[in-house]
């Protein structure tokens, strides 16, 4: 069995009170993008059934499911692989996300109360914290809170949702971006800066700071997916 299967295992968690096809779907999807199932690894429904320990319909369904978001493909006389990720894929991601982030951030600033603009604020000192003691992967959980804070406090339920098909995706991106202490550093001082615009009610800063914030973490994607692809 590959290395990375047991965390495959521990995705599909069958134990959720949820329909069987929602969870292999669910837990299959979230191994792709987040890249524990690596790109260019063959996902055999026969292997992955008896794995389970359930019928390869639900695994059959939740592939040709996964195929329609174009991150596994299939090959004839060969099956399903994983797709590499494309310059195109990142730049489709990143602009579907400053518009979510600009609109759910600035219902947020519209909404928040003070004891809303505490919490957001003792979560970036327990970030800063946690970065001052080089606690990386502590950093990265607290920056996703960060975000989750602003769709919380933006109390858009739909927009919500919306945001919540991409989070895999932006679990990954932040894994790469984050895990670099240059980026890292800048990434939490822009947090600060987005907090501060929320706090002072200035909508047109606020717009720039996201803009410029995520654009910097794209380029940051870009520049590691060329070297990934350049191999």
């Amino acid at each position: 069995m590959e290395d990375y299967m047991t965390e495959v295992i521990n995705l599909i968690d069958l134990s959720q009170n949820k329909p069987l096809n929602e969870i292999i779907y669910d837990g299959l999807r979230t191994a792709i993008i987040r890249g524990v199932i690596p790109t260019g690894a063959r996902i055999n429904e026969k292997f992955y059934a008896e794995l389970l320990n359930v019928s390869r319909t639900p695994i059959r369904e939740a592939l040709r499911r996964i195929q329609t978001e174009e991150i596994v493909e299939y090959i004839p006389n060969y099956g399903i692989v994983v797709r590499q990720f494309s310059v195109e894929d990142v730049e489709e991601i990143y602009r579907l996300r400053i518009a979510l982030d600009i609109l759910a951030a600035e219902n947020a600033m519209k909404m928040m109360t003070k004891e809303n603009f505490a919490n957001m604020e003792d979560l970036l000192d327990r970030t800063d914290e946690a970065q001052n003691k080089n606690d990386v992967r502590l950093v990265i959980d607290l920056s996703r809170d960060f975000n989750s804070l602003i769709y919380e406090y933006a109390r858009m339920p739909r927009l919500a949702v919306i945001q919540n098909r991409l989070r895999d995706y932006l679990q990954r991106f932040r894994d790469i971006s984050l895990t670099a202490d240059e980026r890292r550093v800048r990434a939490l001082s822009e947090h600060r800066l987005i907090f501060e615009c929320l706090k002072a009610s200035d909508h047109e800063q606020l717009k720039k700071v996201i803009t410029e914030h995520l654009a910097r973490s794209e380029e940051f994607i870009l520049i590691e997916l060329r070297k990934e692809l350049a191999q």
